[in-house]
């Protein structure tokens, strides 16, 4: 966490509101979305008492949460942050997601709502530990005008104030209308990780009583009255148009209220979703998939891999990588690609919008609600401030949740259509695979020069990519997208590599790419650190110790470290087994993992065990990290053994989980989670916060090839390894 922050920049009103306690804050210079500003109670919502911290008379402490939940843990690790600072009562913490209204009407107060990249916690932190702290200030001092005694003579502690000297103490809930109007000198000061009582211990979610008794509500859940239900189909080529539809088949099905046609598809509106999907098969439509209807897979591929021979745009270019290749009598070779992939969440996307002459209600799980709500209100032409965006639960996110592609198809039919009802639009599963923006396409070509004694003297790396900067619509500067650079960037474990060049090529299909969990680091890892196992092998290292000699960040070192010691990584294994390691710095978070594989008799490959370790720097809930890691194993694991979505005639292939095969139950590994904690300071010397979600995605796919190769001999340059002939790694 780089951005600059200062208590002083934190400015506290105080108002009284239904009886609670208002705290606002002001962060002025933090982020270019917390603008200066002071938050006041919004007197139409009973419950009000602050945009972010409410205390009510009955104890009850409500965090107003701008970030989505989609099983990730942020909203059970912030409001330990702010329990840590009010020294409330942790059994009475409870969580609201954020009005996304209010953040319209009031400037930003809530920030841009964005729950990606592993930001949750790490961009999160200093507002909920400041609220906390100011409101617990309040609080003491209240207390203290009541008693007649110095503030600094009382203390809080379990959501009460207590005077030592008298024995006397006051709860929260009785302080707060007096706490509303007390105005503090100066702003207290937040608490260090070294001072937390609370936060950094294990602690349950807040959120698994609802999600396992079933009164959790996610998007696909909504149900409001005389609410309509809509499946749709877009035109199967990426970019193209709806020619016409017969829908006479459908006409006088029962529940069928009418066939809606947009530009580049087609919707059946119905009175629920099961006859709005069962008539949409038997529609016909005829479309025009232009000139991108010729394209296919192979030909991507091909593109992709002559283009490494093209020109390139400098990324990285420390030392002179080019010259000591070209002086090196020891240069290795290898080049490496992988497919496009879907998010393939557990709940498809889906939207639903009550749009009426003068307001837009939507209810859906966003990852950007904000910019979702700020969207609904060009499509609609309603003023930002109609919007009205009721954020639930998500099914899983991945990076798909971000773009809104669902609430514009919402949008459109309920114009389309002069729907004035609810309207719930649902994707079948069969859309969701098709209609995705997939993790992108890539090519790589590496080249490694050894000196005579085995150190990594040279580092040239040629990468082609899809640009998910410009598929989302945003420019590309000097022919960079950063996104495509994680992992082979800047932003590397190691830092004694002398001479280290990174050349970038974008090129683009017609085939949309977004942001996919881990976004290049998942690639770009199974290309750096296979090729680095490359480099160790022929060196004739020990894969670890080559590792070690790529770095002295003391995050790298720890993470390794840790990583030898709980998979006993010099403890032999017995033929046809092997271990493979692999480690990646992504989204401010240092990771690595070991997975030991076994290879079968019939080729097959099992991942047996999977060891994690990493360096967060500072951790509010290690049982939400070690989920994450758990839950990023799996992810990442899907796209290496079975992840790859193929275009033929212009259009995605893949329908369904019979043709995109996930990791089920009998495939999981035995995973270790475990810290390797640093506590880790800004330049600044303040405490650093890492992100979970991504690190743990991103290292997998090399553990594996690694291991693979560590009990073969064979190397995996290409994924998914479904498309490899495994029967020849058994015979080797």
């Amino acid at each position: 966490m780089t951005s600059k922050l200062s208590r002083r920049d934190f400015v506290i009103s105080a108002a009284t509101a239904t009886g609670g306690l208002l705290v606002g804050l002001t962060v002025p210079g933090y982020a270019a979305e917390f603008a200066d500003k002071t938050w006041a109670a919004d007197s139409a919502d009973p419950r009000e008492v602050n945009a972010w911290v409410v205390i009510q008379p009955d104890e009850t402490v409500i965090l107003r949460c701008p970030m989505a939940e989609m099983g990730q843990g942020t909203g059970s690790g912030l409001p330990m942050l702010l329990a840590e600072e009010l020294e409330c009562d942790w059994s009475k913490v409870k969580v609201e997601f954020s009005s996304v209204n209010r953040n319209i009407r009031e400037n930003n107060i809530y920030g841009d709502q964005l729950t990606a990249g592993s930001r949750g916690i790490r961009t999160t932190w200093p507002y909920v530990q400041q609220a906390g702290a100011s409101a617990r200030a309040r609080l003491i001092q209240a207390a203290a005008n009541k008693w007649n005694v110095p503030a600094k003579d009382c203390s809080a502690a379990m959501g009460k104030v207590l005077h030592k000297a008298s024995g006397r103490s006051l709860s929260f809930g009785s302080l707060v209308a007096d706490a509303a109007k007390v105005k503090l000198a100066a702003e207290p000061a937040i608490k260090t990780p070294e001072q937390f009582k609370l936060a950094g211990t294990r602690q349950p979610r807040l959120d698994s009583p609802a999600k396992s008794t079933g009164s959790a509500k996610f998007g696909i859940d909504t149900r409001e009255k005389d609410q309509l239900y809509a499946s749709i189909m877009s035109c199967p080529v990426f970019g193209g148009k709806l020619v016409s539809v017969d829908d006479s088949a459908v006409k006088n099905r029962r529940g069928v209220k009418q066939v809606v046609k947009l530009d580049d598809a087609v919707a059946v509106v119905a009175d629920n979703y099961w006859r709005a999907n069962e008539a949409l098969k038997l529609l016909k439509p005829v479309w025009d998939g232009g000139a991108a209807a010729h394209t296919d897979s192979a030909g991507f591929a091909k593109a992709y891999r002559d283009a490494l021979d093209g020109p390139l745009v400098t990324a990285r270019n420390d030392g002179d990588a080019k010259s000591a290749i070209a002086k090196s009598q020891h240069v290795i070779t290898a080049e490496y690609e992988t497919p496009l992939l879907a998010h393939a969440t557990m709940e498809p996307c889906n939207a639903t919008v009550h749009l009426q002459k003068d307001r837009l209600d939507i209810w859906m799980g966003s990852q950007s609600a904000l910019s979702n709500a700020q969207m609904a209100a060009e499509e609609t032409g309603l003023k930002p401030d109609q919007i009205y965006f009721h954020q639930m639960y998500l099914g899983g996110g991945f990076g798909r949740r971000t773009f809104g592609d669902e609430l514009r198809h919402a949008i459109r039919v309920a114009k389309a259509g002069n729907i004035d009802v609810p309207l719930q639009l649902l994707w079948s599963r069969e859309q969701d695979m098709r209609a995705d923006r997939y993790r992108p396409q890539s090519a790589i070509r590496l080249k490694g020069a050894l000196t005579a004694d085995g150190k990594l003297e040279a580092l040239y790396i040629q990468s082609v990519c899809a640009s998910i900067q410009r598929s989302t619509g945003r420019k590309v500067k000097d022919g960079i997208d950063f996104t495509a650079l994680e992992g082979i960037g800047p932003s590397v474990p190691y830092n004694k590599i002398p001479n280290w060049y990174t050349g970038q090529m974008l090129k683009d299909t017609h085939v949309p790419v977004g942001y996919w969990r881990s976004v290049g680091g998942s690639q770009n890892c199974f290309y750096l650190e296979s090729f680095i196992d490359e480099l160790a092998h022929a060196a004739g290292k020990d894969p670890l110790e080559f590792r070690r000699s790529l770095t002295d960040r003391v995050d790298s070192l720890a993470v390794l470290a840790k990583l030898e010691e709980i998979s006993n990584w010099h403890k032999p294994l017995p033929a046809g087994r092997g271990r493979g390691l692999s480690l990646v710095d992504n989204h401010e978070a240092l990771g690595g993992q070991v997975a030991e594989v076994t290879i079968q008799p019939n080729g097959a490959v099992k991942v047996d065990r999977v060891f994690a370790a990493t360096d967060a720097y500072h951790v509010v809930n290690p049982n939400l990290v070690d989920a994450q890691i758990e839950g990023g194993v799996i992810f990442g694991m899907t796209a290496m053994l079975y992840g790859e979505i193929t275009v033929k005639n212009g259009a995605v292939v893949q329908s369904n989980f019979n043709d995109y095969r996930m990791v089920r139950m009998p495939d999981v590994p035995d995973t270790m989670a475990t810290l390797a904690l640093t506590g880790g300071k800004d330049e600044k010397g303040k405490p650093k916060w890492g992100g979970v979600g991504e690190c743990s995605t991103a290292p997998i796919a090399a553990a594996i090839a690694n291991a693979i190769f560590a009990a073969s001999g064979k190397r995996i340059r290409s994924l998914p390894l479904k498309n490899i002939r495994l029967t020849e790694l058994a015979s080797l």
